[in-house]
């Protein structure tokens, strides 16, 4: 029996195509394509970023608001 793939989806998927980012859970869109292929140590490390790339993405929408 495998271990289930951990991952950041929230289930609310919208990409903006400005930013190149889904804003429900803030993965590229070549790392939603490829997230299957990744390494455990892989996804971590994207897993790391995502918090970082939600508060710029969250900077960048106030910028123009």
């Amino acid at each position: 029996m495998s271990t289930p793939i951990k991952t950041p989806c929230v289930k609310v998927c919208f990409v903006d195509p400005k930013a190149g980012l889904c804003v429900g859970c803030f993965r590229t869109m070549e790392e939603l394509g490829k997230w299957t292929r990744y390494s455990d140590a892989e996804r971590e490390q994207i897993m790391a970023a995502l918090p970082e790339r939600q508060a710029d993405y969250a900077r960048s929408r106030c910028e123009f608001s």
